[in-house]
């Protein structure tokens, strides 16, 4: 594995031939949650069944929460601040609302990340039609608003434990996804992103004719091993289709 700087965000990349991203075979990206260290996905690299060749780059948020938030918040990172009264489930407000909500700061983070992504690609010689773009929580919520704001059509896409935000948006954007490769995963007792605006997603990337593989499981905000099974068959089916 090595560490880079690349437009101003971290980055720890590995597999490849070289185990540092050596190569030309497919990009996986992965952005991790609000609150969690920037390495935080990284260990995902090695539970991932993908193809040999297959890269991977796990950036860190630029926000460092330790500073704005207090010590107990070391080593954390977010994306975007959250309102943190929308984790109490008796001060949520309605799901049509939290649909179409634009958190603060998620338009800087598109910006940050497009930005990230067009250098990475530069760097590791990536083609769009073999790099999957994904994440965890805050993470697949913003890979989505990445990918569907983009001019670049990316392979596929990973989004576990997402949920719908900035729906009005999302919505006429959402047919770029059709014939697409989307992993979706999402627990039935999530008690941070509720279960149903999960469902709400799932139907609308499938009424937007996403390839779009669903899949849920009786825990709650985690990445249990049968999503990363889907993400490796994911993977898989995006570096297949690249080499043909």
């Amino acid at each position: 594995m090595r560490e880079l700087t690349i437009a101003g965000l971290k980055v720890r990349i590995a597999g490849g031939d070289d185990r540092e991203g050596g190569g030309t075979g497919p990009l996986v990206v992965l952005l991790h949650g609000f609150g969690a260290p920037g390495e935080d996905l990284v260990p995902l690299y090695r539970q991932i069944d993908a193809p040999h060749g297959v890269r991977f780059a796990f950036p860190a948020a630029p926000l460092d929460l330790g500073s704005t938030l207090g010590r107990q918040y070391a080593g954390a990172r977010a994306w975007w601040m959250i309102d943190f009264a929308m984790l109490d489930p008796h001060a949520r407000a309605s799901l049509p609302e939290r649909s179409r909500s634009v958190p603060d700061g998620l338009v800087e983070a598109r910006t940050t990340v497009t930005a990230f992504l067009a250098e990475l690609m530069r760097t590791l010689d990536a083609k769009p039609d073999k790099t999957i773009l994904g994440g965890f929580s805050q993470g697949s919520m913003l890979s989505l608003d990445v990918a569907l704001h983009s001019d670049i059509a990316f392979g596929g896409l990973i989004l576990m434990s997402s949920t719908v935000i900035n729906l009005n948006e999302w919505e006429p954007l959402l047919p770029k996804l059709r014939g697409v490769p989307v992993l979706q995963s999402h627990g039935r007792s999530d008690a941070v992103l509720p279960f149903d605006a999960a469902e709400r997603l799932r139907d609308l990337l499938k009424s937007a004719g996403a390839d779009l593989t669903w899949v849920e499981f009786g825990g709650g905000h985690a990445i249990p091993n049968g999503v990363l099974d889907a993400a490796s068959a994911v993977i898989t089916k995006v570096a297949g289709a690249s080499a043909d």
